[in-house]
């Protein structure tokens, strides 16, 4: 019988028994939090892994003990340079990996940030739409050619699907005022859309797509939060829970919430991922998109909604200049 893994299920208990040598992946943001965590576990399992990111110094300081496990496992683990926010750095780890030729059986898109102040990147692109999403649209597209048949696209999303649709009129708060919050919605919701879009147009060469929620954890994804409205909608979440009969709200650890990008990737079955939404090693339900938000119980429609998806697609291209 298998194993049912869930929301406290940890990486190496997913990976239990798994012998990942010869499987190459690619994990973005292994400067720290779920991106390090995630190299570790899938090289301390065997796997070569090349770990990407913003700052190298701070990259390698942090995987130190990545090197250790995959030196100790018979796997192995390297950084490449890639600031998400700049789309010749993007293009620029492309080429590299292009140039490498080396195949990945996974790519995990798991770099981000969340609710920054308002600001632009380098291609004047809105911070939050360019590094969480429009940075891997484009790094994956680019690079899509190493995947593997069989192999998958794991993109992080978050329950801030909800707090947002994307605005395929305004990307870039031109024209609305910005929140910050509803910047990272959008963003997050476009991760999602992309996972479908990309799904879409790959399955039929055995390449799967899919977005997962890894959880609440507390990494250096909150250090753009004032702790006063972060408690705020801890209590709101608590509330709603106590209402429908179910548990107060709990922060994950690291190894918790990488959990479901290693399932996603590695364990779930193909179709029973290809082009959903996961969370707590399970695909979540889709739900009518005027329900509340209610963190870890599903994805509104219009986040998995194809038309809305290949709107997106169509849009990426023309703001980075380029068609896939």
């Amino acid at each position: 019988m298998a194993t049912i893994f869930g929301e406290t299920s940890t990486t190496d208990a997913v990976l239990s028994g798994v012998n990942l040598r010869g499987k190459r992946v690619l994990v973005t943001g292994v400067s720290s939090g779920l991106g390090v965590e995630t190299a570790r576990s899938l090289a301390a399992h065997g796997a070569q892994v090349v770990g990407a990111a913003r700052d190298l110094k701070k990259a390698d300081a942090a995987t130190d003990y990545v090197r250790k496990d995959a030196t100790a496992h018979g796997g192995s683990f390297e950084v490449i340079a890639l600031d998400l926010a700049s789309l010749t750095s993007v293009r620029s780890c492309a080429e590299v990996l292009l140039e490498q030729g080396g195949p990945f059986d996974v790519i995990i898109a798991n770099a981000g940030v969340m609710a920054t102040p308002f600001g632009h990147t380098e291609d004047r692109f809105e911070t939050q739409f360019c590094t969480n999403y429009l940075g891997h649209f484009v790094l994956v597209n680019r690079i899509a050619p190493l995947l593997r048949t069989e192999g998958r696209l794991i993109n992080l999303a978050t329950a801030g699907q909800w707090l947002a649709k994307v605005d395929l009129e305004d990307p870039n708060f031109e024209r609305t005022t910005y929140d910050p919050w509803v910047a990272y919605g959008r963003a997050k919701t476009a991760n999602i859309l992309f996972a479908a879009a990309f799904d879409l147009r790959h399955r039929d060469s055995g390449i799967r797509a899919a977005a997962i929620h890894p959880g609440a954890i507390r990494t250096e994804l909150y250090r753009h939060l004032d702790p006063a409205p972060l408690q705020a909608l801890n209590d709101q979440l608590n509330k709603q829970s106590a209402a429908e009969g179910g548990k107060p709200f709990q922060y994950k650890t690291i190894p918790q919430g990488a959990a479901t990008s290693i399932w996603a990737g590695f364990v779930a079955g193909a179709k029973e991922i290809g082009g959903r939404y996961c969370e707590n090693c399970h695909v979540s339900p889709v739900v009518p998109d005027e329900k509340p938000m209610n963190a870890n119980k599903g994805v509104p429609a219009y986040a998995l909604d194809q038309k809305t998806a290949e709107a997106l697609w169509r849009k990426s291209e023309e703001l980075v200049g380029e068609h896939f």
